[in-house]
């Protein structure tokens, strides 16, 4: 080992391959950083609007709040504040309103007769069929019985 020179001791195959992951590491960060500082900087220019897009948004919005009905929207305020501060005035029901109501009682007695009418009818109807099935019951025991 003395005989060889102090660089060659330092500088290894193992201390070289160190060396050059190291600085490619760092070559990396570099690179990676200068990358993605510029699509900041880009994306940050683009969201940022210039002098005459400014006053181009500032003038629709001053259109906008010109064009709103506000002779309009006091009066619906007025006629709901009366609306809630008259809570003792009754209203009176429209005939048309009493009828529709008179119609949907009508409608709702007539399904219910009608409701009556069909159970009624399907009543009859299975006590035929057991009818029937008793009979048929009967004829099956007579026949067999005979067979026999």
């Amino acid at each position: 080992m003395d005989g060889l020179p102090w660089w060659r001791m330092r500088f290894s195959y193992r201390n070289a391959t160190i060396v050059v992951c190291f600085l490619n590491v760092v070559a990396a960060t570099f690179l990676l950083r200068g990358f993605f500082s510029f699509a900041d900087k880009r994306i940050a220019r683009a969201n940022q609007p210039n002098l005459a897009q400014m006053r181009y948004i500032m003038e629709s919005e001053q259109i906008r709040r010109s064009m709103e009905p506000l002779d309009l929207i006091k009066r619906i305020k007025e006629i709901e504040e009366e609306a809630f501060t008259e809570p003792g005035m009754e209203t009176k029901q429209v005939p048309k309103q009493t009828a529709a109501v008179d119609v949907s009682k009508r409608l709702n007695d007539l399904r219910a007769t009608n409701d009556a009418n069909s159970l009624k009818a399907l009543e009859e109807w299975r006590k035929r069929k057991m009818e029937r099935s008793r009979q048929r019951q009967i004829e099956r025991n007579t026949t067999i019985t005979s067979q026999t």
